[in-house]
């Protein structure tokens, strides 16, 4: 016989479908994303964009300028990042966080689409876009999520594994990381 007390599996689980409707509202309540890019020398690069999302696609519109901008371009692969405000989170070690691994796409100008999601952008983030729209140095890329994590606090990691972000686990099913003090997973 077990020492270890039983749990009923439904009782104890989290409702995914809940979750995955938190993270969705949770992500609805931005308008940029903070970005990690790594440059040729392998240097990695922090940094934010406006982005619209279209299709399970987020999209940021950027200037050739920014050190970004040739980063994504270049290695057509970014991690992008959702995070609580200091100021609202209970505590900073428990911030809500969402991060998404991307694949990256430039859009052509002429290519199908681009003046629509363009209209998107100047829809939400008004006239300004108008202005950065006849710039030759803006670049529209498509952030195309294919995996991501969910972190709501201690022992509430949720992990999304599939291409259209509908599919989540909680993290303890592929193992879990004891905190000292903590009988929770991180």
């Amino acid at each position: 016989m077990s020492s270890e007390p039983s749990t009923d599996a439904s009782s104890s689980s989290p409702d995914l479908d809940a979750i995955y409707q938190e993270l969705q509202r949770f992500r609805a309540g931005f308008s940029t994303l903070s970005m990690a890019t790594c440059g040729p020398d392998g240097e990695p690069d922090a940094s934010y964009a406006p982005f619209v999302e279209l299709d399970g696609n987020l999209y940021v519109f950027v200037s050739a300028l920014s050190t970004h901008t040739a980063n994504l371009i270049e290695r057509g692969r970014v991690s992008v990042l959702f995070i609580e405000e200091e100021t609202t989170a209970a505590h900073p070690f428990v911030r809500r966080r969402l991060t998404f691994q991307c694949r990256v796409e430039e859009i052509a100008r002429d290519r199908d689409g681009y003046a629509a999601v363009l209209d998107l952008f100047e829809t939400r983030f008004g006239g300004l876009v108008a202005t950065l729209r006849g710039l030759a140095d803006f670049h529209l890329l498509r952030l195309h999520p294919e995996r991501g994590r969910y972190v709501k606090g201690f022992g509430k990691a949720f992990a999304i594994d599939d291409v259209g972000l509908a599919r989540i686990r909680h993290l303890r099913e592929s193992g879990r990381r004891n905190v000292p003090g903590d009988d929770s997973a991180v």
